[in-house]
Protein backbone atom coordinates (compact mmCIF):
# COMPACT_ATOMS: atom_id res chain seq x y z
CA UNK A 1 0.00 0.00 0.00
CA UNK A 2 1.58 3.51 -0.76
CA UNK A 3 0.42 7.08 -0.63
CA UNK A 4 0.38 8.78 -4.21
CA UNK A 5 -1.33 12.15 -2.66
CA UNK A 6 -1.63 13.28 0.70
CA UNK A 7 -4.96 12.36 2.70
CA UNK A 8 -7.94 14.62 3.14
CA UNK A 9 -10.45 14.58 6.23
CA UNK A 10 -14.05 14.83 4.72
CA UNK A 11 -14.87 17.81 4.20
CA UNK A 12 -11.95 19.62 4.05
CA UNK A 13 -9.78 20.78 1.03
CA UNK A 14 -6.27 19.92 2.79
CA UNK A 15 -4.49 20.08 5.76
CA UNK A 16 -1.37 21.64 7.16
CA UNK A 17 -0.76 19.95 10.69
CA UNK A 18 0.65 16.67 8.87
CA UNK A 19 1.89 14.85 12.09
CA UNK A 20 0.53 10.96 12.43
CA UNK A 21 0.53 9.46 16.06
CA UNK A 22 0.97 5.65 16.23
CA UNK A 23 2.30 3.03 18.79
CA UNK A 24 5.90 3.57 19.64
CA UNK A 25 8.99 3.54 20.19
CA UNK A 26 10.04 3.98 16.46
CA UNK A 27 11.15 0.63 15.34
CA UNK A 28 8.08 -0.87 16.03
CA UNK A 29 5.54 -2.81 14.07
CA UNK A 30 3.01 -0.25 14.25
CA UNK A 31 5.98 1.89 13.20
CA UNK A 32 5.99 0.10 9.88
CA UNK A 33 2.34 -0.39 9.39
CA UNK A 34 2.14 4.27 9.78
CA UNK A 35 5.28 3.98 6.74
CA UNK A 36 2.65 2.11 4.39
CA UNK A 37 -0.54 4.21 5.00
CA UNK A 38 1.98 7.78 5.59
CA UNK A 39 5.23 6.99 3.13
CA UNK A 40 6.03 10.96 2.33
CA UNK A 41 8.70 12.86 4.09
CA UNK A 42 6.09 15.21 4.34
CA UNK A 43 4.44 13.46 7.25
CA UNK A 44 5.54 13.66 11.10
CA UNK A 45 5.38 10.07 12.65
CA UNK A 46 4.80 11.10 16.25
CA UNK A 47 5.38 7.77 18.63
CA UNK A 48 3.02 7.37 21.57
CA UNK A 49 4.06 5.17 24.44
CA UNK A 50 -0.03 3.46 24.97
CA UNK A 51 -2.48 3.26 22.67
CA UNK A 52 -5.02 5.31 24.29
CA UNK A 53 -2.83 8.16 23.46
CA UNK A 54 -2.85 7.93 19.87
CA UNK A 55 -6.72 8.26 20.31
CA UNK A 56 -6.09 11.16 22.96
CA UNK A 57 -4.00 13.07 19.92
CA UNK A 58 -6.66 12.44 17.16
CA UNK A 59 -9.58 13.49 19.47
CA UNK A 60 -7.72 17.02 20.60
CA UNK A 61 -7.02 17.59 17.24
CA UNK A 62 -2.87 17.53 18.18
CA UNK A 63 -2.99 14.93 14.99
CA UNK A 64 -5.51 14.67 12.45
CA UNK A 65 -4.49 10.97 11.80
CA UNK A 66 -3.49 7.85 14.13
CA UNK A 67 -2.74 4.62 13.38
CA UNK A 68 -3.09 1.27 16.09
CA UNK A 69 -2.90 -2.27 15.74
CA UNK A 70 -6.54 -3.48 15.28
CA UNK A 71 -6.45 -7.51 15.47
CA UNK A 72 -4.11 -10.15 14.30
CA UNK A 73 -4.84 -13.18 12.22
CA UNK A 74 -3.33 -15.66 14.84
CA UNK A 75 -4.02 -14.07 18.14
CA UNK A 76 -7.23 -12.13 17.72
CA UNK A 77 -8.70 -9.08 18.30
CA UNK A 78 -6.42 -5.85 20.18
CA UNK A 79 -8.16 -5.65 23.31
CA UNK A 80 -6.78 -1.76 23.88
CA UNK A 81 -7.56 -0.49 20.68
CA UNK A 82 -11.26 -2.04 20.58
CA UNK A 83 -11.79 -0.98 24.34
CA UNK A 84 -10.82 2.73 23.17
CA UNK A 85 -13.39 2.34 20.20
CA UNK A 86 -15.89 1.38 22.18
CA UNK A 87 -15.33 4.78 24.05
CA UNK A 88 -17.46 3.64 27.72
CA UNK A 89 -16.62 6.70 29.03
CA UNK A 90 -17.55 9.48 26.44
CA UNK A 91 -14.25 10.65 25.49
CA UNK A 92 -13.27 9.81 21.75
CA UNK A 93 -17.15 11.00 20.43
CA UNK A 94 -15.09 12.33 17.11
CA UNK A 95 -13.07 9.45 16.24
CA UNK A 96 -13.57 7.02 13.42
CA UNK A 97 -11.57 4.83 11.12
CA UNK A 98 -11.11 6.13 7.60
CA UNK A 99 -8.13 3.48 6.44
CA UNK A 100 -6.62 0.16 6.97
CA UNK A 101 -3.31 -1.55 6.34
CA UNK A 102 -2.09 -5.11 6.80
CA UNK A 103 1.47 -6.10 7.93
CA UNK A 104 3.15 -9.03 7.63
CA UNK A 105 4.29 -9.92 10.99
CA UNK A 106 7.59 -12.33 11.24
CA UNK A 107 8.95 -11.77 15.04
CA UNK A 108 12.49 -12.47 16.05
CA UNK A 109 13.67 -13.49 19.08
CA UNK A 110 16.74 -10.84 20.32
CA UNK A 111 19.25 -10.97 22.65
CA UNK A 112 23.18 -11.64 23.02
CA UNK A 113 24.75 -14.64 21.99
CA UNK A 114 26.10 -17.10 24.81
CA UNK A 115 29.80 -17.20 24.47
CA UNK A 116 30.70 -20.44 23.01
CA UNK A 117 33.40 -21.24 25.71
CA UNK A 118 30.28 -20.86 28.15
CA UNK A 119 27.78 -22.87 25.97
CA UNK A 120 25.68 -25.82 28.17
CA UNK A 121 26.15 -28.09 25.47
CA UNK A 122 27.91 -28.97 22.26
CA UNK A 123 25.40 -30.87 20.64
CA UNK A 124 23.77 -28.92 17.90
CA UNK A 125 20.23 -27.13 18.53
CA UNK A 126 17.13 -28.97 19.63
CA UNK A 127 15.19 -29.98 16.39
CA UNK A 128 11.21 -29.86 16.52
CA UNK A 129 9.55 -33.21 18.02
CA UNK A 130 7.73 -35.34 15.12
CA UNK A 131 4.01 -34.33 15.33
CA UNK A 132 1.17 -34.46 13.33
CA UNK A 133 1.14 -31.19 11.65
CA UNK A 134 -2.95 -30.55 10.91
CA UNK A 135 -2.78 -27.07 9.03
CA UNK A 136 0.23 -26.26 6.59
CA UNK A 137 0.14 -22.84 7.72
CA UNK A 138 1.39 -23.79 10.89
CA UNK A 139 5.97 -22.67 10.86
CA UNK A 140 7.86 -25.15 11.70
CA UNK A 141 11.19 -23.52 10.26
CA UNK A 142 11.70 -21.44 13.46
CA UNK A 143 14.34 -23.77 15.23
CA UNK A 144 16.90 -21.67 16.99
CA UNK A 145 20.47 -21.81 15.85
CA UNK A 146 21.98 -20.87 18.75
CA UNK A 147 22.14 -21.91 22.49
CA UNK A 148 19.04 -20.10 24.93
CA UNK A 149 20.00 -21.68 27.88
CA UNK A 150 21.27 -18.36 29.35
CA UNK A 151 17.89 -16.82 28.75
CA UNK A 152 16.23 -15.52 32.01
CA UNK A 153 13.62 -13.34 30.81
CA UNK A 154 11.37 -12.30 27.75
CA UNK A 155 10.17 -8.79 27.36
CA UNK A 156 7.41 -7.97 24.26
CA UNK A 157 4.14 -7.33 23.73
CA UNK A 158 1.30 -9.48 25.01
CA UNK A 159 0.04 -9.70 21.29
CA UNK A 160 3.76 -11.28 20.20
CA UNK A 161 3.59 -13.96 22.76
CA UNK A 162 0.23 -14.85 21.87
CA UNK A 163 1.79 -15.21 18.75
CA UNK A 164 5.00 -17.17 19.30
CA UNK A 165 3.04 -19.27 22.17
CA UNK A 166 4.60 -22.98 20.48
CA UNK A 167 8.16 -21.75 19.89
CA UNK A 168 8.44 -20.40 23.37
CA UNK A 169 6.99 -23.24 24.94
CA UNK A 170 9.85 -26.07 22.72
CA UNK A 171 12.83 -23.91 22.96
CA UNK A 172 13.21 -21.81 26.15
CA UNK A 173 14.26 -23.06 28.87
CA UNK A 174 11.57 -23.83 31.69
CA UNK A 175 10.97 -21.08 34.25
CA UNK A 176 11.74 -18.17 31.91
CA UNK A 177 9.71 -14.95 32.90
CA UNK A 178 7.74 -13.01 30.31
CA UNK A 179 7.26 -9.70 30.79
CA UNK A 180 4.87 -7.66 28.95
CA UNK A 181 5.70 -3.94 27.49
CA UNK A 182 3.91 -1.54 25.76
CA UNK A 183 5.23 -2.94 22.02
CA UNK A 184 7.80 -4.95 20.65
CA UNK A 185 10.34 -2.16 19.94
CA UNK A 186 10.20 -1.38 23.90
CA UNK A 187 10.72 -4.83 24.51
CA UNK A 188 13.97 -4.59 22.87
CA UNK A 189 15.27 -1.58 24.41
CA UNK A 190 14.47 -3.13 27.96
CA UNK A 191 16.01 -6.30 26.57
CA UNK A 192 19.24 -4.68 25.46
CA UNK A 193 18.90 -2.55 28.71
CA UNK A 194 19.35 -5.28 30.74
CA UNK A 195 22.88 -6.38 32.50
CA UNK A 196 25.02 -9.50 31.69
CA UNK A 197 23.97 -12.71 32.86
CA UNK A 198 25.10 -16.20 33.05
CA UNK A 199 28.38 -16.36 31.16
CA UNK A 200 28.69 -12.53 30.63
CA UNK A 201 26.14 -12.98 27.95
CA UNK A 202 22.70 -11.11 28.52
CA UNK A 203 20.20 -13.14 29.96
CA UNK A 204 17.10 -10.83 28.76
CA UNK A 205 15.85 -11.33 25.25
CA UNK A 206 13.14 -10.16 23.46
CA UNK A 207 10.45 -10.90 20.96
CA UNK A 208 10.49 -8.32 18.02
CA UNK A 209 11.04 -6.98 14.24
CA UNK A 210 14.45 -7.69 13.14
CA UNK A 211 14.32 -4.13 12.59
CA UNK A 212 14.16 -3.14 15.92
CA UNK A 213 16.79 -5.71 16.80
CA UNK A 214 18.96 -3.52 14.58
CA UNK A 215 18.12 -0.12 16.12
CA UNK A 216 19.27 -2.06 19.73
CA UNK A 217 22.48 -3.51 18.51
CA UNK A 218 21.01 -7.05 19.39
CA UNK A 219 21.86 -10.35 17.77
CA UNK A 220 19.25 -12.70 16.56
CA UNK A 221 18.76 -15.62 18.26
CA UNK A 222 15.96 -17.15 16.09
CA UNK A 223 14.33 -16.13 13.31
CA UNK A 224 10.69 -16.35 12.36
CA UNK A 225 9.22 -17.89 15.32
CA UNK A 226 6.10 -16.64 14.81
CA UNK A 227 3.65 -20.02 15.01
CA UNK A 228 1.99 -19.30 11.67
CA UNK A 229 3.80 -18.21 8.53
CA UNK A 230 0.75 -16.93 7.51
CA UNK A 231 0.51 -14.02 10.75
CA UNK A 232 -0.46 -10.37 10.01
CA UNK A 233 -2.01 -8.25 12.05
CA UNK A 234 -4.76 -5.40 10.65
CA UNK A 235 -4.02 -1.99 11.61
CA UNK A 236 -6.91 0.99 12.04
CA UNK A 237 -5.81 4.65 10.71
CA UNK A 238 -8.14 6.89 12.79
CA UNK A 239 -9.08 10.70 12.23
CA UNK A 240 -11.89 12.92 13.46
CA UNK A 241 -15.44 13.01 12.12
CA UNK A 242 -16.46 16.35 9.94
CA UNK A 243 -19.55 16.83 11.58
CA UNK A 244 -21.01 18.39 14.61
CA UNK A 245 -23.14 15.52 15.43
CA UNK A 246 -22.59 13.74 18.75
CA UNK A 247 -23.81 10.56 20.47
CA UNK A 248 -27.48 10.01 20.31
CA UNK A 249 -28.03 7.74 23.34
CA UNK A 250 -31.48 6.62 21.75
CA UNK A 251 -29.65 5.72 18.47
CA UNK A 252 -27.28 6.42 16.06
CA UNK A 253 -24.84 9.40 14.68
CA UNK A 254 -24.25 10.58 11.54
CA UNK A 255 -21.68 13.02 10.06
CA UNK A 256 -22.17 16.04 7.57
CA UNK A 257 -21.03 15.17 4.16
CA UNK A 258 -17.79 13.89 3.01
CA UNK A 259 -16.26 11.14 0.73
CA UNK A 260 -14.97 7.49 1.90
CA UNK A 261 -11.24 8.67 3.37
CA UNK A 262 -8.44 7.34 1.22
CA UNK A 263 -5.55 7.49 2.90
CA UNK A 264 -3.47 4.96 0.55
CA UNK A 265 -3.37 2.76 -2.42
CA UNK A 266 -4.01 -0.61 -0.79
CA UNK A 267 -3.75 -3.51 -3.13
CA UNK A 268 -6.43 -5.93 -3.62
CA UNK A 269 -9.44 -3.82 -4.33
CA UNK A 270 -10.04 -5.81 -7.19
CA UNK A 271 -10.05 -8.93 -5.90
CA UNK A 272 -13.52 -11.37 -5.45
CA UNK A 273 -14.75 -9.02 -8.10
CA UNK A 274 -17.76 -11.24 -10.01
CA UNK A 275 -18.35 -13.04 -6.63
CA UNK A 276 -21.69 -10.17 -6.08
CA UNK A 277 -22.78 -7.87 -8.25
CA UNK A 278 -22.60 -5.19 -5.50
CA UNK A 279 -19.83 -2.62 -5.55
CA UNK A 280 -19.88 -2.38 -1.76
CA UNK A 281 -17.82 -5.26 -1.36
CA UNK A 282 -14.58 -2.86 -1.69
CA UNK A 283 -15.74 -0.94 1.26
CA UNK A 284 -16.01 -1.74 4.95
CA UNK A 285 -17.78 0.02 7.55
CA UNK A 286 -17.90 -0.70 11.57
CA UNK A 287 -20.68 -0.21 13.86
CA UNK A 288 -21.15 -1.07 17.27
CA UNK A 289 -24.26 -1.51 19.84
CA UNK A 290 -26.75 -2.41 22.52
CA UNK A 291 -29.45 -4.49 22.79
CA UNK A 292 -31.89 -5.14 25.66
CA UNK A 293 -30.41 -7.92 27.44
CA UNK A 294 -33.39 -9.58 29.00
CA UNK A 295 -35.59 -9.52 25.33
CA UNK A 296 -35.03 -13.22 23.91
CA UNK A 297 -33.53 -13.17 20.73
CA UNK A 298 -32.46 -9.35 20.77
CA UNK A 299 -28.90 -9.65 19.55
CA UNK A 300 -30.54 -11.56 16.68
CA UNK A 301 -32.60 -9.60 15.59
CA UNK A 302 -30.04 -6.65 15.05
CA UNK A 303 -27.79 -9.22 13.17
CA UNK A 304 -30.66 -10.42 10.81
CA UNK A 305 -31.13 -6.83 9.74
CA UNK A 306 -27.57 -7.06 8.13
CA UNK A 307 -28.71 -10.30 5.94
CA UNK A 308 -31.77 -8.93 5.32
CA UNK A 309 -30.06 -6.16 3.54
CA UNK A 310 -27.59 -8.64 2.01
CA UNK A 311 -24.77 -7.12 3.38
CA UNK A 312 -21.68 -9.37 4.71
CA UNK A 313 -20.45 -9.58 8.17
CA UNK A 314 -16.85 -9.81 8.70
CA UNK A 315 -15.83 -10.04 12.33
CA UNK A 316 -17.87 -9.52 15.46
CA UNK A 317 -16.49 -8.60 18.65
CA UNK A 318 -17.86 -7.45 22.16
CA UNK A 319 -17.11 -6.22 25.09
CA UNK A 320 -18.95 -5.62 28.69
CA UNK A 321 -20.94 -2.44 28.45
CA UNK A 322 -20.53 -1.43 31.73
CA UNK A 323 -24.05 -0.63 31.60
CA UNK A 324 -24.70 -3.15 34.19
CA UNK A 325 -22.52 -6.73 34.83
CA UNK A 326 -22.62 -9.25 32.39
CA UNK A 327 -24.45 -7.42 29.66
CA UNK A 328 -22.41 -6.09 26.31
CA UNK A 329 -21.57 -3.69 23.40
CA UNK A 330 -21.35 -5.46 20.48
CA UNK A 331 -18.87 -4.59 17.32
CA UNK A 332 -20.14 -5.55 13.80
CA UNK A 333 -17.79 -5.04 10.76
CA UNK A 334 -19.44 -5.33 7.43
CA UNK A 335 -18.94 -4.75 3.86
CA UNK A 336 -20.49 -1.53 2.68
CA UNK A 337 -20.00 2.40 2.62
CA UNK A 338 -22.03 4.69 4.18
CA UNK A 339 -20.69 7.02 1.64
CA UNK A 340 -20.94 5.12 -1.65
CA UNK A 341 -24.61 3.33 -1.10
CA UNK A 342 -26.09 3.37 -4.78
CA UNK A 343 -28.57 0.75 -3.78
CA UNK A 344 -29.17 2.15 -0.28
CA UNK A 345 -27.80 -1.25 1.59
CA UNK A 346 -26.29 0.75 4.14
CA UNK A 347 -28.16 3.56 5.12
CA UNK A 348 -31.42 0.73 5.21
CA UNK A 349 -29.31 -0.94 7.64
CA UNK A 350 -28.85 2.37 9.71
CA UNK A 351 -32.46 2.76 9.56
CA UNK A 352 -33.14 -1.07 11.03
CA UNK A 353 -30.73 -0.42 13.79
CA UNK A 354 -32.28 2.74 14.86
CA UNK A 355 -35.63 0.89 15.14
CA UNK A 356 -33.92 -2.31 16.66
CA UNK A 357 -30.92 -1.57 18.35
CA UNK A 358 -30.90 -0.13 21.85
CA UNK A 359 -28.33 2.30 20.63
CA UNK A 360 -25.45 2.33 18.38
CA UNK A 361 -23.19 4.09 16.57
CA UNK A 362 -21.32 4.27 13.46
CA UNK A 363 -17.53 3.86 13.32
CA UNK A 364 -16.00 4.74 9.93
CA UNK A 365 -16.39 3.50 6.56
CA UNK A 366 -13.04 3.15 4.69
CA UNK A 367 -11.63 1.26 1.36
CA UNK A 368 -11.42 -2.71 1.66
CA UNK A 369 -7.49 -3.20 1.55
CA UNK A 370 -7.69 -6.80 1.40
CA UNK A 371 -9.95 -7.49 -0.93
CA UNK A 372 -12.13 -11.29 -0.84
CA UNK A 373 -10.57 -14.07 0.00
Amino acid sequence: MASSSAPKASGEEGITNTTVAFLGPFHSYSHQATKIVFPDAKWQLQPTVTIKEVFDRVQSGACPYGVVPFENSTHGTVTFTLDNLADRAGEYADIVVCDEAYLDVHHFLLGKRLPPSYSSSSSPPPQPPQQNVQNQNQNQNAVPPTDLSHIRRIYSHPQAFGQTAAFLRRYLPAGVETIEVSSTSRGAELAAADGDGTGGANASAAIASEWAGRACKLDVLARCIEDRDDNTTRFFVLRRRGGREGRREGGGEGEEGGDVEDVGEGDGDEEGEGDDVYGGQQYKSLVSFTVPHRRAGALADVLDCFRGRALNLTSINSLPSLDAPFQYLFFVEFEGSRFDDPEGRVGGVFEDLERVAQRWRWLGSWRNRRGRR
